[in-house]
């Protein structure tokens, strides 16, 4: 398993009516360990989630069913896999 950053920038016009949905499915994921942390930028322009999935591919199809990018919230996405080795959630090294 792997673990990606991945940064939106939202269609604000289109952003408040499909958030809901986009918390919903967030909230799925994290229940099955898939998300570690989600939320939006202090801005209010985007937002960044960290999410866990076996590869790069997977990761797409995964982000690619969320309501945002469905329904063309989505401005632009950036996409970038993240070796965490220090924080407090990471598993203890033996």
């Amino acid at each position: 398993m792997a673990w990606f950053l991945v940064e939106i920038t939202y269609v604000q016009e289109k952003m408040p009516d499909v958030r809901p949905r986009h918390r919903e499915f967030l909230s799925k994921l994290a229940g099955e360990g898939r998300v570690a942390v989600a939320g939006p930028l202090g801005d209010g322009t985007g937002g960044v989630t960290l999410y866990q999935a076996d590869d790069e591919a997977h990761l797409k199809e995964t982000i690619d069913r969320d309501p945002y990018f469905l329904e063309g919230v989505i401005a632009e996405r950036s996409v970038r896999e993240f070796k965490p080795v220090i924080g407090a959630w990471l598993p203890a090294e033996s």
